[in-house]
């Protein structure tokens, strides 16, 4: 038996890369989506026009929001697509820069994989540099007044220099930075916690300006009072009062049948129905409300009792929004009439009226004594622009809060990275061994930010860096960097271009953490299909676009 039959051991259908094939292919791979948003970085930037699955436009230049709507093809280019949702999750700020600097990290790691390195040797040397990284940053990192607005302004505005809403500059820094300051809780210990998804209701209305957004000291409402004649729907100091449980006669919970057998009978059965609700209104009249808001149902009659009493009501609120009044005005949410109590009025409301802006009416409950909620209103001139101008909002009220929960800074336009670079090249001479080189590499791979900054100014970027390499050589002045705009190399105090520590720290570590994770890849498996239904086609292979101005290589070998 010299001639063994070849053993199969994986099914014909799978396909199996291994070794350096794979290196390659998820290098390139994550190269390819690092040069889709290459260009949105930086306030010179450009927007993507995305069309969704169902023929929608996105219009926009928030990296993590372009990835989202990306279809992708490549296993590694999934996993980079996840960086930015991560960071967008935890920090809301530097979806750009972290696919950028992971790229990059996975481009300078290329040519050790070629020279036949192993991965391991690469990542070891790669944590070491994060970690003298990220004691860099604690060294340059200067502390910050919360409660000093301009430095607040300054430093919220960087972060949205780079969106599209950078022409308002100031506008929407405000609104970021009062909205946060608006809805944070104090943890103690001078650290402050902000819940922007649960707090801050951002209520987009089309029409108006975009110098018309304001935050409300209060909430707003998509509702109006349920019977508009008859109703108040202007109250000053309301006491409110709100309901989680129906103020309508109770169904059966099944099919319920009653037998009548007088006509009398079906009299007392309405009499029965009206003396309930009569009962539960006139709990909640007891406590002399002027508005009440259940989030279920009201039903006519005591929609009767209630306008009879001159109360107004709100009828089939959405739960969270309930909550969020309950923050503003002080008010706790009752669940049965019976169990209202007076410290469950809310009384902290200074005005209610009902409010119609362009074809709907608001509701707006504002001018609140210490709300621990609020809406931002945005105006707006279309759809698109408003969807723009919220996303920017987002990263700005993520900024505000991460500088609320650590309040330290770092330089922006690039200065922190050259920093870092600077610091590690020198420290790598100290680094034993073979790790050195990919060491090195690292130091140099965090240069990817300045120089993208750098291209998208349309600088001429060889002569810019050898200009800030050489500033930061010596390292004595941590903060030069680029103005994005002017394309100056300026001191960033003076710009006043900040970053957030917890951004940049948070960018670092999620970047390399993940180029170590792609490097570790050594065998990709493919071709695991869902059993599909006789008779369907095999699905045709996706079509990949090259990107122009990525030097036309194939960014995915097939």
């Amino acid at each position: 038996m010299a001639l063994h039959a070849p053993v199969l051991v994986l099914k014909d259908s799978l396909k199996r890369e291994s070794g350096a094939k794979v290196h390659q292919a998820n290098i390139q791979a994550a190269k390819a989506v690092a040069d889709i948003i290459r260009t949105t970085l930086g306030p010179r930037s450009m927007l993507k026009m995305l069309l969704d699955a169902g023929g929608g436009i996105v219009v926009t230049n928030d990296g993590n929001a372009i990835l989202r709507e990306i279809d992708i093809a490549h296993p590694a280019a999934k996993s980079m697509i996840e960086l930015s949702r991560t960071q967008d999750e935890e920090v809301g700020d530097g979806t750009t820069s972290v696919i950028v600097l992971a790229g990059e990290m996975l481009h300078v790691a290329q040519a050790f994989v070629d020279k036949n390195y192993h991965p391991t040797v690469i990542c070891r040397a790669y944590t070491k540099a994060l970690d003298d990284a990220i004691a860099v940053l604690d060294k340059i990192a200067m502390p910050v007044d919360v409660n000093d607005r301009g430095a607040m302004l300054g430093l919220v505005k960087s972060s949205i220099g780079t969106k599209f809403t950078g022409q308002f500059g100031d506008l929407i820094a405000d609104l970021a930075i009062d909205a946060t300051t608006t809805a944070g809780v104090d943890l103690g210990q001078g650290m402050r916690e902000v819940d922007i998804k649960k707090y801050i209701k951002v209520e987009k209305v089309p029409g108006g300006q975009l110098e018309d957004s304001r935050v409300l000291k209060g909430v707003m409402i998509n509702k109006d009072v349920v019977a508009p004649g008859k109703m108040r729907r202007k109250i000053v100091n309301p006491r409110i009062i709100l309901l989680d449980c129906p103020v309508e006669y109770k169904k059966g919970e099944n099919q319920t049948n009653a037998e009548l057998m007088k006509e009398e009978d079906w009299q007392v059965l309405l009499e029965l129905e009206e003396e309930y609700i009569k009962n539960l209104c006139a709990q909640i009249l007891k406590f002399k409300p002027d508005l009440v808001i259940t989030e279920k149902g009201l039903s006519d009659l005591a929609i009767h009792y209630l306008s009879k009493a001159g109360v107004s009501a709100i009828r089939r609120l959405r739960k969270t929004d309930n909550n969020r009044i309950a923050k503003a005005c002080g008010a706790v949410i009752v669940n049965r009439p019976e169990e209202l109590q007076e410290s469950d009025v809310g009384t902290g409301a200074g005005l209610f009226e009902v409010k119609k802006i362009g074809d709907e009416f608001f509701a707006f409950i504002v001018d609140c004594k210490d709300p621990k909620a609020c809406t931002v209103l945005l105006r707006g001139a279309s759809k698109d622009v408003l969807n723009e101008v919220e996303r920017n909002l987002q990263d700005a009220m993520s900024v505000a809060r991460n500088i609320l929960k650590n309040p330290k800074l770092l330089p922006g336009g690039g200065a922190t990275e050259l920093t870092v670079s600077a610091t590690l090249k020198q420290k790598s001479s100290s680094v034993e061994g073979v790790e050195k080189w990919p060491y090195e590499a690292a130091a140099l791979a965090f240069e990817a930010i300045p120089r993208t900054l750098a291209q998208n100014c349309g600088l001429n970027v060889i002569r810019i860096m050898t200009q800030l390499q050489g500033k930061h050589a010596n390292g004595e002045n941590a903060w030069v960097g680029i103005d994005g705009r002017s394309g100056d190399i300026v001191d960033m105090k003076e710009r006043k271009i900040w970053d957030s520590y917890s951004v940049k720290a948070q960018t670092f570590k999620t970047a390399i953490e993940a180029a170590c994770m792609l490097l570790r890849i050594d065998d990709i498996v493919s071709g695991i299909k869902k059993k599909q239904a006789p008779g369907a086609s095999a699905p045709k292979q996706p079509q990949i676009e090259t990107e122009g101005d990525a030097d036309n290589e194939q960014m995915i070998p097939e």
